[in-house]
């Protein structure tokens, strides 16, 4: 029977971070990840300053820095008067030389970090390779089944099973776990259309009547998502494709010369959007962290960061435990203790964030209530360049930033300077 010492589900973010910081460790570290490739279109691309200055720690800035990449400095939403786009978090304040979020594919990144692990002797990556079950034992999970593209079938045990395969996770499905859900205003529809030279760069959104979007710069195309009611899916379908694109257009002009090039609804998937986390992480022989613990909004686009900082605690709290070849449940109860509370915060705010600013737009409201209270917030963040300093430090940091253990850390040098070409790029909101 096949055997390590940590079987990793999922080579996601925080799966391959946290592979990665085992494996510099010593610890004998399997990653099964079903797919063959890490190339798969709408997923998060948001390299935050906690993440850069991670990379920076592990000696792979100047690998990292050398990836095709937008740097993005200033948020702005549509909450002022009339939908105007207001600063809300100037990043330029954060500490240097991370003072701005990367826009990096995600697939490069990941191929990134397994390239770096597989330098080490104590590493494994499966690709094409499901976990299908958990072997549980007298009430303990001792590892996984898996299945393989080409129809073969295995058991792994492991030590320590470590849920990293995101909100469709297969340890979601163990009643003992209690997922907790909350209310979640929207939808998102994931599409592209060509990009031009001449258009914006990096981050872009909009707001229009009853509808918002968000516009990723890949180059030579634009990744957009669609923001709609929740459950509006189908009825919106049924509108017609010329009826969407008449909204999308209406809130972003500039591009309705290209949008025929979206033809078919085939072309657009759609993202259910959740927000929710177990009550409880772990069982004996199994932790789950990232999204698998905790499904997040893409409100802030910080789901990315808070996953990975999961994959760091767990590796600085677990690397000894699992190197004398027994995790005890007070060890994963305390990463729980450590991460919980800053899912927690960050959950909070982005149904602050469901409540006063997307469920209004979406059902044709001012943001914050009242035209008003918009007028107020956005005088306040006009004339209070501190207050836009609470939301940077969020953006970048997330609740609580983690230290990877020392046994893994391998510094390269100082952060690298912008890769040749790159600029600036503002999240531009556009009302």
């Amino acid at each position: 029977m096949e055997q390590t010492t940590c079987c990793v589900v999922g080579g996601g973010p925080a799966g391959m971070v946290l592979a990665l910081l085992l494996a510099r460790s010593g610890v004998p570290v399997t990653v099964l990840e079903k797919h063959g490739d890490f190339l798969r279109d709408f997923r998060g691309d948001t390299v935050h300053p906690s993440t850069l200055g991670l990379l920076d720690d592990l000696g792979l800035a100047e690998r990292f820095a050398e990836l095709p990449q937008r740097r993005v400095r200033t948020v702005q939403l549509p909450i002022g008067p009339d939908g105007a786009a207001v600063m809300v978090g100037d990043l330029s304040v954060l500490p240097r030389p991370y003072n701005y979020v990367a826009m990096v594919p995600q697939w490069d990144l990941l191929d990134l970090l397994a390239d770096e692990a597989r330098r080490e002797p104590s590493f494994e990556l499966r690709m094409n390779t499901e976990a299908t079950d958990f072997l549980i034992e007298s009430g303990r999970v001792n590892g996984v089944r898996y299945r393989t593209a080409d129809g073969g079938t295995g058991e792994l045990r492991a030590l320590l099973t470590v849920a990293c395969d995101g909100r469709g996770s297969l340890a979601r499905s163990r009643p003992e776990l209690r997922l907790r859900r909350f209310p979640c205003p929207m939808d998102a529809w994931w599409f592209r259309l060509p990009r031009r030279d001449s258009d914006p760069r990096g981050l872009y959104g909009a707001a229009g009547d009853r509808f918002l979007t968000a516009m990723i710069d890949r180059g030579d195309y634009w990744q957009c998502a669609g923001i709609i009611p929740k459950g509006t899916d189908a009825q919106r379908r049924a509108a017609g494709l010329d009826r969407f694109l008449a909204d999308f257009t209406a809130a972003v002009p500039w591009i309705a010369d290209r949008a025929h090039a979206l033809s078919s609804w085939d072309d657009v998937k759609l993202l259910d959007v959740r927000l929710d986390r177990l009550r409880r992480w772990h069982r004996p022989g199994l932790l789950c962290i990232g999204d698998a613990a905790h499904a997040m909004s893409p409100i802030f686009g910080i789901g990315i960061n808070l996953a990975v900082q999961d994959a760091v605690a767990a590796a600085r709290y677990l690397t000894e435990p699992l190197r004398r070849g027994r995790v005890a449940p007070r060890d994963v109860r305390r990463l729980q203790r450590r991460r919980r509370p800053a899912t927690v915060v960050t959950q909070t705010l982005q149904r602050v964030a469901h409540a006063r600013v997307i469920a209004p737009v979406l059902q044709g409201r001012p943001p914050l209530g009242r035209e008003q209270g918009a007028r107020r917030m956005a005088r306040l963040l006009a004339e209070s360049p501190w207050v836009r300093r609470l939301p940077a430090y969020f953006i970048g940091y997330g609740a609580l930033k983690e230290r990877p253990p020392g046994s893994a850390v391998h510094r390269a040098g100082p952060g690298t300077a912008a890769p040749p070409g790159e600029t600036d790029t503002a999240v531009e909101v556009s009302p």
